[in-house]
């Protein structure tokens, strides 16, 4: 299980890295704020999105109190936002790799950002939000095909 979780931790930092410097280097500031109908209805809100839910997940792990998502107050530009993110990625790399695998099974106590409390083994937490992200990159693929993005790098895990 943990050198699965490993190459998990690797493939999201990857896959982040691979699609938000697809997105730096073919959209304009226009097309990352351009009205799209998805989960987060922009560009930018999605990277913004996949940012807090890493950096938030993150914290919970190492027990740091959370009062709000990080991009909140963030008056940075997109490419200050994409360090940020891919710092974390790298933190939730680091913090799998960090773990044993008897710690992969212990149960971590959390609140979520409605107060309500929640429990999860770390294990679990991983893959949850491992996958929580590939599926708004996958979102973020079509969303920058509408907005004329032609030459998309493949971001799936066999690549």
């Amino acid at each position: 299980m943990k050198e699965l979780l490993n190459s998990y931790a690797a493939y999201n930092f990857w896959a982040n890295e691979t699609l938000i410097d697809c997105i730096e280097s073919n959209c304009t500031d226009e097309q990352i704020d351009q009205t799209i109908i998805s989960s987060f209805d922009s560009i930018r809100k999605t990277v913004y999105h996949l940012w807090d839910a890493e950096s938030i997940w993150h914290k919970r792990w190492i027990g740091e109190k959370i009062d709000s998502w990080p991009s909140k107050h963030f008056t940075g530009d997109f490419h200050q936002c994409k360090h940020l993110l891919l710092e974390n990625s790298d933190r939730l790399k680091k913090f799998v790799q960090s773990r044993t695998p008897e710690q992969l099974k212990e149960v971590f106590q959390f609140r979520l950002m409605n107060g309500n409390s929640g429990e999860s083994t770390y294990w679990q937490s991983f893959h949850h939000i491992f996958n929580h992200s590939t599926y708004h990159r996958g979102q973020l693929v079509t969303m920058i095909r509408q907005v004329g993005v032609t030459k998309v790098p493949a971001t799936d895990y066999i690549a």
